[in-house]
């Protein structure tokens, strides 16, 4: 049976007063996806939260991106409803006593109270994670040059395709997947290597693009196509984050494994949210990319269903889907909002300045909460989509509309109702605290130190490798990748146990190797 999410209530728009009519949503409807939109003020992180928290309650497990560290406090339950809960989390010189009282009568306003708190703790498991860093549960990034299982060849290149574009990113590399020499050879050692079942670390892949273990790319020769002096250089920069000693972090922690991300072993609906707020921009590129790439992968060997099987939340999608430019993360986000229906995954995109989406974003989505918004331009962009989207829209009676709006208040347009809908969302079960730091991360309640049991094991032995190998200190002498050697020309390695080896300045202990001649 399909299950309705109840956001709130419907209200007079000239009166800003609640009618006891409830506003719910079919989850069947996110499947053909949706959009939030309002102006900062507006009320449009509270939405996003008490859509996820419907979505838990209903049993459908729930992956989010949160690029402000605003969606953490999916993980802020206090069933107590006492200040004790609240005080650790309160903005300092604000007073506990009286944010609980409010948030108390702010829920008895809406028939709910502490034991709805607990009845979501108990159906549902938020779990945070934070590539990059250990603050919450650390996600080796690294190890998802892992070969995809099972997966077919559409999947897998479009899987490569996202991993190298959000890679380049990370070196600063703007790369184009048919004309760049850099994402073509990567691609093609990705996928080399992949084919066969073998899997990568980064490690491994600075020393193939150095020497690399093919002789053409297309029908040209390797070094025509790219000279060994600048894939040299390419190796160099990607070694670079290998060298810096605040990528080992990037290396540590669970894989990338979307069925472990929306599963728990008790039962309860899963909540993975993915904390993106200490990254630069291009490492935010970077995560969105990979995780996005390995949930189609993910949801293309899922069998096909008309409802709503799990919902994908990007808090404030500014930056990912541009109308000119293509960053890495938009081509696996339009994949989802193209073809993810079928297999039973919504996705909702949430921004401040819908100006700054691509059309072909919003036009595909079915369902849109619009609160208020900034400029003209903003409610012209919103025409453009809801006409490609649903046939035709009032846009006078719209605009009007959304100028009245207060805050916490919202336009329903669905392409499944008639008419618009205009209501006022329902007071949150977690408390919204506001954006939390990394180190707030780390102090989150119920948050372990690693991550539940179904996803606590590497899914390959590149993703194993210690991250001792990748911290060693490299003197201004050394490299970690070994230099080319002339084809044809045969490479040995001396045995550390030879007894004659300190008489030639070797050390059995040393991590160093140095050429010779033999």
């Amino acid at each position: 049976m399909d299950a309705e999410l109840t956001l709130g209530e419907t209200i007079d728009p000239a009166a800003h007063e609640r009618t006891g009519t409830p506003l719910a949503v079919d989850a069947s409807d996110l499947t053909t996806h949706g959009v939030i939109v309002g102006m900062t003020g507006s009320g449009k992180t509270g939405l996003g939260v008490v859509l996820l928290e419907e979505a838990l309650r209903a049993g459908i497990p729930t992956l989010v991106l949160d690029p402000k560290g605003d969606m953490t406090n999916l993980a802020l339950r206090f069933p107590g409803l006492s200040t004790e809960e609240f005080a650790p989390w309160v903005a300092p010189g604000a007073d506990a006593a009286a944010t609980a009282t409010t948030w108390r009568e702010g829920l008895a306003g809406w028939g709910l109270d502490g034991t709805h708190v607990a009845e979501l703790d108990e159906r549902s498991d938020v779990t945070v994670y934070t590539p990059g860093s250990t603050a919450g549960v650390a996600m080796d990034l690294v190890g998802s040059l892992s070969a995809p299982q099972g997966a077919d060849e559409e999947a897998q290149a479009d899987e490569i395709d996202g991993l190298v574009s959000g890679l380049l990113s990370m070196v600063g590399i703007d790369a184009d997947p048919l004309s760049s020499r850099e994402h073509i050879l990567l691609s093609n050692l990705v996928q080399r290597a992949w084919s066969t079942g073998e899997d990568l670390d980064l490690g491994q892949l600075v020393h193939q693009v150095q020497d690399p273990p093919i002789r053409k790319l297309g029908v040209l020769e390797l070094d025509s196509f790219y000279p060994a002096a600048d894939r040299t250089a390419l190796a160099m920069q990607l070694n670079g984050l290998l060298a810096s000693p605040s990528f080992a972090a990037w290396s540590q922690g669970v894989p990338i494994d979307i069925g472990s991300m929306l599963s728990t072993e008790d039962g309860r609906a899963a909540c993975s949210v993915i904390y993106l707020a200490h990254l630069s921009e291009e490492e935010r590129q970077f995560v969105v990319t990979l995780v996005l790439s390995k949930l189609v992968t993910w949801m293309r060997g899922q069998s096909g269903t008309p409802d709503l099987r799990a919902l994908v939340y990007m808090d404030e999608v500014f930056g990912y889907v541009p109308p000119s430019a293509a960053p890495p993360a938009k081509k696996p986000i339009l994949t989802i909002l193209k073809q993810a229906r079928a297999f039973g995954v919504g996705m909702v995109l949430s921004t401040q300045n819908p100006v700054d989406l691509d059309y072909k974003a919003i036009s595909n989505a079915g369902t849109w909460m619009i609160g208020r918004l900034q400029t003209e331009r903003d409610v012209d962009r919103l025409r453009d989509g809801l006409q490609a989207a649903s046939g035709s829209v009032d846009v006078e009676q719209l605009r009007a509309t959304i100028a009245g709006l207060g805050k916490r208040e919202f336009v329903l347009h669905s392409t499944k109702a008639s008419a618009p809908s205009v209501f006022t969302t329902r007071w949150a079960l977690d408390y919204l605290a506001g954006p939390l730091t990394k180190d707030q991360v780390g102090a989150l309640p119920g948050q372990a130190a690693t991550a539940p049991a179904s996803a606590a094991t590497t899914t390959s032995t590149a993703s194993a490798t210690p991250v001792e190998q990748r911290t060693v200190e490299v003197g201004e002498d050394q490299t970690p990748v070994p230099p080319a050697v002339a084809d044809g020309v045969p490479v040995r390695w001396v045995d550390p146990a030879a007894p004659w080896l300190p008489e030639v300045g070797g050390d059995p202990t040393s991590p160093r190797h140095r050429a010779g001649l033999a």
